[in-house]
């Protein structure tokens, strides 16, 4: 049976004052997405949330906000010129028409275009789409980037992370299987390696990975999700700020880092070219797993 109508389309709320758009499924599974950043703020699924959002996040339409799903785009961290992450997460984006494939019960697409804004920071012409799709237990993010401009402007390059939060009961008890036998780096030691077993927490934690091929299993004690993403995003970061880090972040309580853990699928370490009229297309996808797991 084809989704309601206004189930499909989602219902406009607010919060912190942020116009939002709130997805539902008929087993009572829900997303909020802000317009500004375009960013996921909640996931519920089978009657948890599974996004960390910190009780300290800024709410004031003009910084990134510290939690859910946020988008680094056009650059990932301070990796160039752009101020860290890019500008992506600091605009309000626009609605458009969206549309549900496979097991999406409900479909939300947010538009954010080149602007005498984006052009003062980065001069390129560009249309960048966010695709959020909530199916029973699931949840899809996916980011388009399309070169708009002209034959005559040439090519351009871009870095981006679906920077994911998400929420877990201990992060000191939650482990990562999926990425045994990937290559590594690790930011805080500046060193390389390849990934034996379980990825595991006992302090900050910082590493960029070569996406494996198959799924990423989140254990958070008895809750579990299958993370998934798309091979045009060949790295997955993993980070948590540990307490010492945490405790000098204004927008994360003390104890912040002990409920979170992120962890993205990203393009970094090569970047996108994109031609004048050439599109670009990645994914994450978040699936409950039933527990204990």
């Amino acid at each position: 049976m084809a989704p309601d109508p206004a189930v499909a389309e989602g219902s406009l709320e607010a919060l912190q004052g942020l116009p939002c758009i709130r997805l539902t499924t008929e087993q009572g599974d829900s997303a909020l997405v802000a317009l500004h950043g375009a960013q996921v703020l909640s996931w519920v699924a089978g009657g948890r949330e599974r996004l960390y959002l910190s009780p300290r996040a800024v709410f004031n339409g003009q910084s990134a906000i510290r939690g859910g799903l946020p988008l680094c785009f056009p650059q990932f961290n301070q990796r160039g010129p752009l101020p860290k992450h890019g500008f992506a997460r600091n605009l309000a984006w626009r609605r458009v028409a969206a549309s549900k494939e496979g097991d999406a019960q409900s479909a939300l697409c947010l538009e954010l275009t080149d602007s005498d804004a984006t052009r003062a920071l980065w001069p390129e012409r560009f249309a960048a789409q966010l695709t959020v799709t909530l199916g029973a237990g699931s949840l899809r993010v996916q980011l388009a980037v399309h070169n708009t401009g002209n034959r005559d402007e040439g090519a351009w390059d871009f870095t981006t992370a679906l920077h994911t939060y998400l929420c877990v009961e201990d992060v000191g008890r939650a482990q990562l299987t999926g990425l045994d036998g990937c290559a590594r780096w690790d930011a805080l030691a500046d060193a390389r390696g390849v990934q034996q077993g379980p990825v595991t927490f006992s302090g900050e934690y910082d590493r960029v990975f070569r996406a494996p091929a198959g799924a990423i299993h989140l254990h958070d004690g008895a809750h579990g999700l299958q993370i998934t993403q798309s091979a045009s995003l060949s790295n997955t970061v993993v980070w948590n700020p540990g307490a010492a880090l945490c405790a000098r972040l204004a927008d994360l309580p003390p104890d912040g880092f002990r409920s979170m853990l992120c962890v993205e699928a990203a393009q970094i370490d090569q970047s996108v070219t994109l031609a004048p009229g050439q599109p670009w297309q990645g994914w994450q996808e978040l699936r409950v797993l039933p527990g204990p797991y």
